[in-house]
């Protein structure tokens, strides 16, 4: 069995593609399950005043769920589609959060940090927001929010975990021990959640060269008994599964034989594909 949970489409603004054309390239490549994940509309900022294309507005938000059932209706017994969000944590917006997660039926949600405040750190026009930083504390203020976002118990799936490296902006070498002690204190955080961690295998075409999370994180991840899911993080259909088997075979090289699913926002695990 093959998996993708973690997929964008058009209505996000920043991606193409139906969701219909994802399904039908789901099946084309022969996945087994196609998570439907895309962003929560935005909070905490004022669309109209940010900068364009970030997340699907807020009066789309229904539709893109019915449309997600629809399609996981008409699949059936061609690919399991399941129906999922990916929703941001911004510290002091959780009860809004929560709102939008407990509305719907998922399937599950990810839990994402893309904002620290108003900084959207995963977007590529807002790297001059590094300038005159000191990178260790944005890498402190980013796992800590990490941390606090596994908490609330709001999220199935931790998404991209140390997505701060992103445009490689890491600490210095003299710096590499704190910077562990940051992300070890999130995996602590996310393993005593309960929650789940997606493999984000898109880290691969970005400047940081280098999967969400890093193997040493992985490796940790597995010892401390994280469950394991993967996604591409596909913005194009055409994209849909890049880098999954080099994410399979990480996972394998590192001794873990299953991953987990989702239906319902109840886990389960199915055999890595190996």
């Amino acid at each position: 069995m093959r998996i993708d949970y973690h997929t964008h489409h058009e209505r996000c603004g920043h991606a193409v593609g139906k969701l219909e054309e994802y399904v039908q390239r789901g099946v084309e490549i022969g996945l087994s399950q196609i998570g439907l994940s895309d962003h929560m509309p935005l909070l905490h900022v004022e669309p109209a005043q940010y900068y364009p294309e970030m997340a699907m507005p807020m009066d789309e938000l229904p539709r893109y769920v019915e449309e997600c059932f629809s399609l996981k209706e008409r699949y059936r017994g061609q690919i399991d589609v399941r129906v999922g969000l990916e929703g941001d944590y911004i510290e002091g917006w959780e009860t809004e959060i929560r709102a939008i997660i407990e509305r719907y039926p998922w399937d599950y949600v990810i839990g994402s940090v893309h904002f620290l405040g108003e900084w959207d750190i995963t977007d590529f026009r807002q790297t001059h927001h590094w300038e005159g930083k000191d990178i260790l504390d944005v890498y402190r203020q980013y796992y800590d929010a990490v941390s606090k976002a596994a908490a609330t118990g709001m999220y199935d799936i931790m998404g991209h975990t140390d997505v701060i490296k992103r445009f490689g902006y890491v600490p210095s070498e003299e710096q590499t021990d704190e910077r562990i002690s940051l992300e070890n204190a999130a995996l602590q955080a996310i393993a005593k959640s309960g929650c789940a961690m997606e493999l984000n295998a898109s880290g691969l075409s970005k400047p940081c060269a280098e999967m969400f999370p890093s193997r040493r994180m992985l490796t940790e991840a597995i010892r401390l008994g994280i469950p394991l899911t993967m996604g591409s993080d596909a913005h194009d259909p055409l994209k849909l599964g890049d880098y999954l088997p080099e994410a399979e075979a990480l996972l394998h090289e590192l001794g873990c034989t299953e991953v987990a699913v989702f239906e319902g926002r109840q886990r389960s695990f199915i055999p890595l594909n190996v």
